[in-house]
């Protein structure tokens, strides 16, 4: 029970709710024992009718109409209180599988990028629903069967004794072995429901990965080796869960055979003491023969209850290991940051931690507010992580980043990057309209305001043409929309922000040069008074941006404007006349 404490606090927020369901499980208990008394009472009337003992017809008739009336009175009642009781607790225990949920939820934004490149997708997902989904039965029915067996044990146990003591004793000798069989079957139960998740997990994980990259399976032709490992996959599956149904169909018929002993033993024992004389009436039998199957499943229930524990444990135990994991980017501030966009690199290193590849070795410049900074180099230079540390999705190992001459780690997380539009080289679109994406920029945007976006992006007359324009809903990530078009729409989004500081990581590379050419006209226009940082492998995107800055293997090899660059021998000359020459041909 451990690791199931983290949900306590929740208990204290229902609280009142779980104390009202008590009272209720009580009320319902105390009439549902009422039925079999009255059952027993009308035995005993017919009994003494048939000895003689009552002679009048009419006297039994009134006695066995007031006996129903009774029983029709207190099972509506006792059904009343149960729905009543069934409302209370399992509508808290959506409430606090809700909040759990949100819990999870807020926690995965609030973790690295490290982490997530740590972790499956398909994992995670199952993490914040299936495993929510065990524990939310510890907080409803298991919670809410163990409260009614025990109110009933409570209530029922102690007046079978009041009637007959050693008939009680035989009565409830079976029970107790029924109680451990069911733990011991729950055990193995629980053990083989631990490996089906993992294998769901897995199945999750296989399934989000096809369905995100179908396009890849589809162009290499993909479709029968995946098919044939989701298939093994599959079967592994089908046998884990074979596995366990195979236990759980020992449930029932144990159960079914142990109410049957104990009503053989209420049968033969209690016959017996009414034919000996030890028991005066025949309807005290016929109670605890009622009573055994009232008491029965909550008997079973304290097995299966604990099997519900059991999984519960291990499913908050997997939540656990994300809701304990510490964020390696915390925010130290929450005094308001006005970002005004001057950016210093001051001897800045960096080195990835999943990777251990060395990205940035003592990297310095400058950027003033206003001013536009371009980005050159290779693939693997180093270009994207100056981007990623610029919004503090990492923090360097060496050095200090610098906005408005203040260390990034020392300012408010959340009005650094809401002073930041970042679109990123691999542009990420949300399953939703085109409208609603650019939107995600700024949530509060008007239609026009939306519109001017796109038109700044160059993707305006693209949309029009769709048949239902910005509502088009796109599929996920995008697919869609081409590539180059993906780009604009995430431009878009960043321009509609209006940020102080703009970064836009190679996201004209999808795009012809002439619409290249449109949107920068239209980004120098809107940026004249943003910090604006480009990182192109095209010399026409950073030619008309006041510094230049070259990185080759981490470190900057060259700096200057675009004329002074041409005026130098290295990387920049080479590429400006490598592409000067493709454009002739």
């Amino acid at each position: 029970m451990k690791e199931l404490k983290h949900v306590n606090k929740y208990f204290l927020k229902y609280k009142w709710h779980l104390i009202v369901g008590l009272f209720i499980t009580i009320a319902a208990r105390v009439f549902a024992i009422l039925t079999p008394r009255f059952i027993g009472e009308s035995t005993n009337a017919i009994e003494k009718y048939v000895n003689g003992e009552i002679v009048s017809e009419a006297a039994v008739r009134s006695e066995l109409m007031t006996n129903i009336l009774l029983i029709l009175g207190a099972t509506l009642i006792a059904a009343f209180f149960t729905f009543l009781m069934r409302q209370t607790f399992i509508v808290v225990s959506r409430h606090i599988e809700y909040d759990l949920k949100n819990e999870i939820f807020r926690k995965y934004e609030d973790l690295s990028l490290n982490f997530y490149k740590q972790n499956r997708t398909g994992d995670l997902m199952n993490r914040i629903s299936e495993d929510v989904s065990k524990v939310r039965m510890y907080l409803g029915p298991a919670i809410m069967y163990s409260v009614q067996t025990g109110v009933l044990f409570i209530v029922v146990i102690p007046y079978m004794f009041s009637q007959a003591p050693e008939l009680t004793m035989y009565t409830i000798a079976p029970l107790p072995i029924l109680s451990f069989a069911i733990y011991k079957l729950s055990v193995a139960i629980n053990k083989r429901s631990t490996i089906v998740q993992q294998y769901l997990s897995k199945l999750n994980t296989f399934t989000q990965e096809s369905f995100s990259g179908i396009s890849v399976i589809k162009s290499y032709g993909l479709e029968p080796q995946m098919n044939t490992s989701f298939t093994e996959l599959s079967n592994d599956n089908k046998a884990k869960n074979i596995d366990l149904v195979k236990v759980q169909a020992f449930f029932f018929p144990l159960m079914v055979l142990l109410i049957g002993a104990s009503n053989i033993l209420v049968i033969f024992v209690g016959g017996r003491k009414f034919i000996m004389g030890e028991i005066d009436n025949l309807g005290i039998i016929v109670e605890f023969l009622l009573y055994v199957n009232m008491l029965t499943w909550p008997v079973a229930t304290v097995g299966w209850v604990t099997s519900i524990v059991q999984q519960a444990e291990a499913s908050q135990k997997r939540i656990n290991e994300f809701l304990k994991e510490v964020p390696s980017i915390q925010n130290p501030s929450l005094e308001p940051e006005n970002v005004e966009g001057s950016i210093t690199f001051k001897n800045v290193s960096f080195t990835y931690e999943d990777t251990n590849i060395t990205a940035l070795k003592n990297v310095s410049f400058e950027v003033e507010s206003g001013e536009t900074l371009a980005i050159i180099g290779k693939t693997g230079s180093g270009k994207s992580t100056i981007l990623e540390l610029i919004g503090r999705l990492y923090d360097v190992d060496e050095g200090v980043i610098a906005i408005d001459g203040k260390d990034i780690r020392k300012m408010n997380l959340n009005e650094l990057r809401d002073g930041i539009g970042y679109v990123p080289q691999d542009a990420f679109l949300f399953s939703d309209s085109i409208k609603n994406n650019i939107r995600f920029g700024k949530a509060e945007a008007s239609d026009k305001e939306i519109m001017e976006a796109a038109k700044v992006a160059a993707v305006h007359k693209n949309i029009v043409g769709f048949s239902k324009g910005y509502d088009t809903i796109l599929g996920e990530r995008g697919i869609t929309l081409s590539g180059g078009q993906k780009q604009r729409v995430s431009i878009a989004r960043a321009i509609i922000h209006d940020p102080k500081v703009l970064l836009f990581d190679d996201s004209l590379s999808a795009v012809d040069t002439e619409t290249e050419e449109e949107i920068l006209n239209n980004l120098f226009k809107i940026s004249k008074d943003k910090t604006t940082i480009i990182v192109s492998h095209r010399i026409s995107s950073v030619k008309n941006a006041d510094k230049i800055i070259i990185l080759e293997g981490g470190e900057i090899v060259q700096r200057g404007t675009h004329q002074e660059l041409l005026g130098q021998d290295g990387y920049y000359k080479e590429l400006y006349l490598k592409q000067l020459s493709e454009k002739e041909m």
